[in-house]
């Protein structure tokens, strides 16, 4: 909600000089969120005025239409002689009021205007559009003004360039505040001023001379009619009006159009106007019909859903209720070939018939969602709209309509109404001090809450009865939560909490903070992603039919149609971060995610409805556990480009399987587990080059995931760069086969002792076998053991390969001899020689 302060001080008497800066954070610490303040006109210096055009002249030797105009600016140019203007636009002529900067002026960005030579003729100024002056974004012509502004007139004044606009993002508990009078109260209860509340009208009582109203169904509990005739259809909406409704962020279309687009932004209550003329019978509020269609306002045809609320006459709907109307009812356009300039001659029609109702919000919620229609009119019922606002709002709007098209109010008045006994509230008069742990008093409380709105009575116990702008106020919490808000946040006493012995992070969560740091410390960047996924993306991944990753959890309400499950793997959601890093021209990237996936096994039962009566029982919460997917928390990283970069101390490496293997042996250290990699074939992976990772716990081994490289078709069908790599494991199985922290090095004083060994072995054995029986073999010695070389070639034989290892081996308490490094060396050999086969070379 954009708030002009200008606007704003019509109804609270703000003190002079008062920045909308000083507003903004009065507001912030009475709990609403201002996001910025706008400083409007700030850049703009005159000598900017009205302008009458005098005379125009066609330069028909450009290749675009040039005019060149002769303008009355009248004595704000210290000689009283036209001035001679260059201008592009031809939706003028001559006669039409114009807005002028003169030379020594500046419009906003810092453009300076001054007499130049153009098109071959000295202009001596410029003549404006809306987006010049910062009005708007309508560049397509100049601002034509209204004839009785007399030439010369300081167009800054006029047009009320200079003010400041506070723009507040309304959370879904202050709808009231999608509206001045709502903001205007609540300013006015920051500043402890009295509020000119706008919706305090005198209102005439129903008659039974109104339109006639027809309301058959329960989400419309109030529906208020009133017709004006007589309006002018050249009335146009004034200058004040038009401005106020840009500087809120909506553009002026036509007088009618703009007087319900004002009372909506002024008192809270959206409105719809009607053509009389196009009406027939009368008007109703019903479900739709299987089978209708409306035209909407925006020009779309569409199907309406049996739940959709609509407005009707004889002819069928006529109005998405709450959310739009129909464009067989609209204000007539007044006939004319005129281009439609922005401040100038207005639309409209002869008789007006205008709705100011109340509809169900969840009804209009989900009637926007249908239609993915999100309207002005929508954002505010489905927050809550006053209900007994709605008359106050027509009459409102009547006003404006006779006072600014000349029309008559009929004194008719519809007003079709559903009671609703009023909601009451109990509270303790110490039950916000209680909630915010500090004394404020029952006087204290008692004023805030009616500062708010609310009648209060009772002692001790108090009888609380909300305001009808505040639907959310609906327990003795929320009225606590008005009382410290208002009180102010930073009054509240800042107390550290104190745990109970034993409790903190749990082992779970400290492995996941581990691999964190440790895939961090590697080179890794965390790159967090949402938890949804489609069946394009498992299709890209090449994945079979029968893979249970394409078992998913589709979500009833999910945010993009493309992406309606929640994710069975987090490696979607990582290689999309990975190509539009690459795509936004970042080559060398290793990105890792930790997080949870969701496993349906397809034999959970069907989830409980809880109660919102009561507390769910236990049984009731073990049903509803029951019925949720397995939710195992994962590990994935992807590569791609170079792994280590090239520089003056040589070439780089291309990022490999072998280092989406090594993510996995980092992963698996921090859980303190036996890893083993072997050769496999799975999808997404290449299959000559993908590695089963497999946790070994108490001799048994189990499968927590896989590494390498992608399949072609994977890398072809995402757009990705050429061998790129990734790693997905489960944290879970990890920590389960794990021993828990792993243990700090010991770091020793003595020296270590370096052997080397080359052992020729069949192609087919895995170095990580060979490596394993090494590692037996040496005993408790050995320090480390690192493959550093494999060789194939005539010197080994076909089908061969050797492979060269590097062992350290180190004693905690003394100098190792020669003699028990090299039978450590030799015991390895013969245990890899007895369980490989392997020979020595």
């Amino acid at each position: 909600m954009r708030a002009p302060l200008s606007w704003l001080r019509e109804y609270v008497d703000l003190p002079e000089g008062i920045t909308g800066r000083e507003v903004a954070a009065r507001l912030i610490s009475a709990g609403l969120e201002v996001e910025t303040v706008e400083q409007l006109g700030a850049d703009l210096t005159g000598p900017l005025v009205v302008g009458q055009v005098l005379a125009i002249e066609e330069l028909t030797e450009f290749k675009k239409p040039i005019r060149y105009c002769q303008v009355d600016v009248g004595t704000a140019n210290g000689t009283g002689q036209p001035q001679n203007i260059i201008c592009g636009a031809s939706n003028f002529r001559v006669g039409d009021k114009v807005v002028v900067v003169l030379p020594g002026g500046t419009l906003p960005g810092g453009f300076e205007i001054t007499a130049r030579k153009t098109y071959g003729k000295v202009s001596e100024g410029m003549i404006c559009s809306a987006r010049e002056l910062g009005l708007g974004d309508d560049h397509d012509g100049i601002i034509v003004l209204p004839p009785e502004h007399e030439a010369g007139t300081d167009a800054i004044e006029l047009l009320e360039i200079v003010d400041e606009v506070l723009d507040i993002a309304v959370t879904t508990d202050r709808g009231y505040c999608l509206s001045m009078r709502g903001i205007a109260r609540e300013t006015a209860t920051a500043f402890g001023l009295p509020l000119r509340d706008p919706a305090l009208l005198d209102v005439p009582a129903p008659n039974a001379e109104g339109f006639p109203v027809r309301v058959t169904d329960p989400g419309c509990d109030r529906f208020v009619a009133r017709t004006v005739t007589g309006v002018r259809p050249e009335a146009r909406s004034p200058i004040w009006l038009q401005r106020r409704l840009q500087k809120a962020g909506m553009r002026p279309i036509s007088l009618a159009v703009d007087v319900t687009n004002y009372v909506m932004l002024e008192i809270g209550q959206p409105l719809h106007a009607y053509d009389h003329a196009r009406v027939t019978g009368p008007i109703g509020v019903r479900r739709a019909q299987p089978g209708e269609k409306l035209t909407t306002l925006d020009g779309a045809r569409r199907a309406l859903d049996p739940e959709d609320l609509v407005i009707f006459d004889a002819n069928g709907p006529i109005g998405l209720a709450g959310v739009m109307g129909g464009q067989d009812t609209e204000i007539a356009d007044v006939p004319g070939d005129e281009p439609e300039p922005l401040i100038g001659e207005g639309r409209g029609t002869t008789e007006i018939v205008l709705e100011a109702a109340h509809f169900d919000p969840v009804a209009i919620a989900r009637t926007a969602r249908r239609h993915r229609l999100s309207s002005e009119a929508a954002r505010r019922f489905e927050r809550g709209v006053d209900p007994l606002a709605a008359a106050a709002a027509a009459q409102r709007a009547v006003d404006l309509l006779v006072l600014l098209g000349g029309g008559t109010a009929q004194p008719g008045v519809t007003e079709v109404v559903t009671e609703a006994p009023p909601v009451t509230i109990t509270i303790r008069a110490d039950h916000p001090d209680r909630v915010a742990g500090m004394t404020y008093g029952r006087e204290t409380v008692v004023r805030r809450l009616q500062e708010v709105g609310c009648t209060v009575t009772g002692s001790d116990l108090l009888t609380v009865t909300p305001p009808s702008w505040r639907p959310d106020l609906t327990d003795p919490n929320d009225l606590a939560e008005e009382v410290i808000r208002l009180e102010g946040y930073a009054a509240l006493p800042s107390t550290l909490p104190r745990p109970k012995p034993g409790r903190g992070l749990t082992e779970r969560q400290r492995l996941h903070r581990r691999v964190g740091r440790a895939l961090a410390g590697a080179g890794y960047v965390e790159a967090p992603n949402y938890p949804f996924l489609g069946e394009a993306q498992l299709d890209a991944l090449g994945l079979p039919a029968d893979d249970d990753r394409r078992r998913t959890v589709r979500l009833l309400n999910p945010l993009s149609d493309e992406e309606p499950a929640l994710r069975t793997t987090l490696l979607p959601g990582l290689l999309d971060a990975l190509r539009r890093n690459v795509g936004r021209g970042t080559g060398d990237l290793a990105l890792f995610e930790t997080g949870l996936v969701f496993r349906p096994t397809g034999d959970e039962p069907a989830p409980v409805r809880l109660p919102v009566t009561r507390r769910p029982s236990a049984e009731e919460i073990a049903l509803l556990d029951a019925a949720l997917p397995r939710q195992p928390r994962r590990v994935a990283v992807v590569l791609a480009g170079s792994r280590e970069p090239a520089g003056w101390w040589g070439e780089g490496r291309q990022a490999g399987w072998a280092d989406a293997v090594e993510a996995a042996r980092t992963v698996a250290a921090e859980a303190g587990a036996e890893l083993v990699v072997e050769s496999d074939r799975h999808a997404p992976w290449h299959p000559g080059r993908c590695a089963a990772l497999y946790a070994v716990a108490e001799g048994e081994r189990t499968l927590v995931g896989h590494a390498g490289e992608l399949h072609p078709r994977v890398i072809k069908a995402l757009g990705l760069p050429e061998r790129t790599c990734a790693m997905e494991a489960d944290l879970d199985a990890l920590q389960r086969a794990g021993a828990g922290l792993p243990a700090a090095p010991a770091v020793s004083s003595f020296p270590v002792a370096t052997q080397d060994v080359a052992l020729v072995v069949d192609a087919a054995v895995p170095a990580a076998e060979v490596a394993a029986a090494l590692r037996e073999g040496a005993g408790e010695l050995l320090e480390s053991l690192r493959l550093f070389d494999v060789f194939t070639g005539e010197q080994v034989g076909e089908g061969r390969k050797s492979l060269a290892y590097t062992l350290r081996f180190r004693a905690p308490d003394r100098t190792l001899k020669a003699e028990e490094t090299t039978a450590a060396r030799e015991a390895a050999v013969a245990a890899a020689t007895a369980r490989t086969g392997a020979t020595q070379r």
